[in-house]
This record gives structure tokens, sequence and C-alpha cells, in this order.
């Protein structure tokens, strides 16, 4: 597994496989996959979906250790809306929101930067809001080993929106947390942090 990267580059063969079945897809809907609009789109959507799903290919514990700092800060630090974009596993749809992640120090801090960018690779993987809550949870837990985490997301999934119930106004929160934050007190102030603005 390689770290965080900007993802530009493609696997040819990987791609043309893709190519091959999208467009296998597009014609079994009923599609003319030679008309103009239509006959670069099985490479576009292979490349769209090597990126959406580039996080198979990254370690999140690695991009955490890269930039780990030995500090004495033993108060709440939190990253909130992050912005969060995936792919339900069950339909292939998106769903998307916003992350809110804490944790407490325990002798190391890491760069702010790292916690969106481990959201991101867990996001870019086929996923259920659920499950991606706890990768992001346990992968901080486990690395920096803080005195606590919290996990909040809160996102819409175009499943429900544009298939089945069909219910455009619906957000789905998921939430974790380990250590301090199974506190209530601590959980109550790190809630009720997320939830003010304070800009």
């Amino acid at each position: 597994m390689s770290n965080y990267r900007f993802f530009d580059e493609y696997n040819e063969e990987t791609t043309e496989e893709l190519k091959y079945n999208y467009s296998n897809i597009i014609s079994g809907l009923g599609e003319d996959i030679t008309r103009e609009g239509i006959v670069k789109t099985p490479e576009r959507a292979s490349k769209a979906m090597q990126f959406l799903t580039q996080g198979y290919d990254q370690d999140p514990a690695e991009i955490l250790k890269g930039a780990m700092f030995a500090e004495d800060y033993n108060d709440m630090v939190i990253i909130k809306d992050i912005e969060l974009y995936s792919l339900c596993e069950h339909h292939i749809l998106p769903f998307f929101g916003k992350a809110h992640v804490a944790y407490i120090p325990n002798g190391h801090i890491v760069g702010l930067s790292k916690i969106p960018r481990v959201v991101d690779v867990f996001a870019r993987r086929l996923q259920v809001q659920e499950r991606l809550t706890h990768d992001i949870l346990e992968c901080i837990n486990d690395t920096l080993k803080p005195k606590g985490v919290a996990v909040v997301i809160e996102a819409s999934h175009m499943c429900m929106m544009m298939r089945g119930v069909q219910k455009q106004n619906s957000v789905t929160t998921t939430s974790g947390f380990r250590g301090q934050f199974e506190k209530i007190e601590t959980r109550n102030e790190f809630l009720k942090l997320i939830s003010s603005s304070l800009s």
C-alpha cells in the first residue's frame, strides 16, 4: 500500500478491463455505444471508478505515522465538517456529507491535514456508513493510541434519494467513541462543539 497521493495515473490493464465492462453495461441498458456523446463514456467511467475507489491502495495508518509528533498537549483536538464522498457497496451509488473527528492526545499529536486524509482513504472504497465510521475510529485509536477518539458522520445517501423510498431530505448519522469519549461529560462537550458555529 502506498501513502496518500493525488491520483492522476491509471493502470492501463485495469482501465481497459473496466472500459470493456462498462461498454457491455451501457449497451445492455439499450444505449448506442457508438453515439458521439457515449463513445468515450466507458473509458471515462473506468477512470472515475478507479479514482473513487483509490482507498484500497492506500494505508491510512502510514499516513498518520508519517506526521506524528511528540507533544505534551492533553486537551481535545477536533477537526469538524470534513467533506466526505463515498460509494454505497449495495448499489454503488454515492453517499456524501460531513465527518467530525476528535481525539485527546496521549503524548503525540498528528498533523491536522492527516485526519481528513484518513477519512478520504476509507471513504474511497465501497462502503456502508456504519463501517466507515468504525474504520476511521479504529485506525486513529490503534495508530495514535490517544486517551480518546470520537467520530460522527452525517451523510445523505443517493440509494435512498434516487431510488427505493426516494426520501430526498433524509440524513443518516453514525457515531463511535473510544476511551475518554465514552464518558458522558467528554462526549457531550464534543457533540456541543461540533454542533455550534465558532466563526
